[in-house]
């Protein structure tokens, strides 16, 4: 079988209201311009007066237009026509996304052995700690470490200094068990492009302490949720969820042993879902084509 190159790979998601004759038009635009579509996938919450969804993959090699025309010609051609939001990606470069930590080691090396495997597309430009304690981490897979100090009277100028730093050199992060709530203005530098892995299933059990509180329940199952991160705190679109059972002999403990498996696991789904631009952010929702 021939492999894809990624240098070849472009996407378009495509949100508009649906209607007839969306798909011929979008397809019959590529197809004019030289791309092969090489996947599609749709979704209508409803077909009369309802919110069309579509993913494209398509191929670039035989274009007869540069990238940056092939998107003014499409808007001007189609986008408007059916009154579309869409967005353009391709596949490389790959997303430089920076990551955030405090002192829980889990996902960050979840995060680090998958990249270092090739398994994510993506490129990690530095790990951002308040904390030092996981620094020697980020040295063993040759990744730059910044310690920014979060003060309880300056976390407006830590947040700046970390601002600072991903400006213009980062397309989104990644907050892997990064235990700092982060501001209204800096979660609008980066709309639909910060990820959180929150140790709990949504919308149960938020704030502090989720896997004590689960005990205290006595629940059956425990979870985690990967979101994009919003100024509402553990409210955004929510991107992953995983569950795991337990029972009445768990406790405290090895319900966090069991949780800390998940959030990994969901925080790894979540990212490829993002760096594979598989995610059509809907207001509060999501429509992830997988």
């Amino acid at each position: 079988m021939k492999v894809l190159k990624p240098e070849h790979i472009a996407r378009l998601l495509i949100r508009c209201p649906d209607g007839p004759g969306i798909v011929a038009s979008v397809t019959t635009f590529l197809k004019n311009h030289g791309a092969n579509i090489t996947d599609l996938q749709q979704h209508s919450t409803d077909p009369e007066g309802g919110k069309f969804f579509m993913r494209l993959e398509f191929q670039t090699p035989h274009l007869d237009l540069s990238k940056h025309k092939l998107e003014e010609t499409f808007k001007q051609e189609v986008a408007q026509l059916f009154k579309m939001d869409y967005e353009f990606h391709y596949a490389l470069p790959f997303k430089r996304m920076a990551v955030l930590v405090s002192l829980h080691d889990h996902c960050l090396l979840e995060i680090l052995w998958r990249w270092s495997r090739g398994e994510l597309a993506l490129e990690i430009p530095f790990i951002i700690s308040n904390h030092k304690e996981l620094e020697h981490f980020a040295q063993h897979f040759k990744v730059p470490f910044h310690y920014i100090p979060v003060e309880k009277d300056r976390k407006i100028e830590a947040e700046q200094e970390i601002l600072n730093l991903c400006k213009e050199r980062v397309d989104g992060i990644i907050l892997a068990r990064y235990m700092q709530i982060l501001s209204k203005d800096f979660v609008e530098q980066y709309p639909s492009k910060i990820i959180n892995i929150h140790h709990s299933f949504l919308p149960a059990f938020v704030g502090a302490n989720p896997y004590q509180q689960a005990y205290d329940k006595g629940v059956k199952l425990i979870g985690a949720t990967a979101h994009y991160v919003t100024e509402d705190l553990d409210m955004g679109p929510i991107i992953a969820q995983d569950v795991a059972l337990v029972t009445h002999r768990d406790s405290p403990y090895t319900l966090k042993e069991l949780g800390r498996n998940v959030e990994r696991n969901v925080l790894a789904k979540a990212l490829d879902y993002h760096l594979d631009d598989k995610i059509i952010v809907d207001g509060n929702k999501t429509v992830i084509f997988d």
